[in-house]
């Protein structure tokens, strides 16, 4: 069977796409794999804040359109940066293994957070990162940053954007051979990484059995259940790129969670620990929200 693989053009997208073409190659030696490039939303509009062009699909919406039509048979996306919800019509195959999934900070000159002078400047597209940035450091000034990897390190490099350093996931870096970059990894304990950081999502259509049989075939059913698990916190919370929003299970029992009001007024975070799998998914993430939005709640 010849397959085409749908994938945004960006270094990292193509990066992601050419590790899944190859996994799978060396899987299923009678089939061939094509990539195909789509430009989104979110491509094309690299300097507008994520939250005022809309949250669901900006990175998503024309590559699942080919998907619905046929163009492509799968796609390969950032778990992270998948809605909470998608088309009925698709699904995902079961995760594969998992990249790194921590923040970490790129510096221009300081060797730490800690160390950064006294009104320093982060730059950041993510509300999660930008109010836990300033929870760890009341002081600096978080700014607003979008683009792709190298977009936004050349800001950090270039003097006219007045930046100290910037806050990027581990694994675009890693994913790119850029690790020598990092400057500090920021544990889940400072910083609880965006639901699904570091995973795959690998998009298909419900109806392709035979397809999502080759892709399962691949899965890493720890990582797999630690996807669901904050896929569904992600879910219950209906959260998007409007809200502060945070999951990480670590796969060894323990779940960090963190939801917060648009504004940053009030953040709540969680960790729990001996989460049984034996016990429903729903079950466990939905008495988590529960807990958080009535904190929330509190004045």
């Amino acid at each position: 069977m010849h397959y085409v693989i749908g994938t945004r053009g960006s270094k990292l997208a193509l990066a992601q796409t050419e590790y899944v073409k190859k996994r799978l190659e060396e899987y299923y030696k009678n089939d061939t794999f094509e990539i195909k490039v789509i430009r989104t939303t979110g491509d094309k509009n690299k300097t507008q804040a994520l939250e005022s062009i809309g949250s669901k699909g900006i990175f998503t919406d024309e590559i699942e359109k080919q998907l619905l039509e046929g163009d492509i048979d799968f796609a390969v996306h950032s778990m992270k940066d998948m809605p909470g919800e998608i088309d009925e019509r698709l699904t995902f195959s079961k995760t594969w293994d998992r990249e790194d999934p921590r923040d970490v900070l790129v510096l221009k000159d300081a060797e730490s957070l800690l160390k950064l002078p006294e009104g320093a400047v982060i730059g950041t597209g993510s509300k999660r990162r930008a109010y836990q940035l300033k929870k760890l450091r009341p002081d600096i000034n978080v700014v607003h940053i979008r683009g792709n990897v190298d977009t936004r390190i050349k800001k950090l490099m270039s003097p006219e954007e007045g930046l100290d350093g910037i806050v990027i996931a581990a694994a675009g870096l890693k994913r790119l051979g850029r690790e020598d970059e990092i400057t500090q990894f920021l544990s889940p304990e400072e910083m609880i990484p965006a639901p699904a950081q570091g995973i795959l999502a690998i998009e298909t259509r419900k109806d392709n059995i035979a397809l999502l049989d080759k892709l399962n075939a691949l899965a890493n059913e720890e990582v797999n259940y630690a996807a669901k698990l904050e896929r569904e916190f992600l879910t219950l919370t209906g959260g998007d790129c409007h809200y502060p929003i945070g999951a990480y299970y670590d796969c060894n029992g323990t779940f960090y969670a963190l939801f917060g009001r648009q504004d940053g007024s009030r953040i709540v975070s969680v960790k729990r620990e001996s989460i049984n799998k034996d016990t429903d998914i729903t079950a466990i993430v939905g008495d988590i929200v529960e807990k958080i939005k009535k904190q929330l709640d509190e004045e």
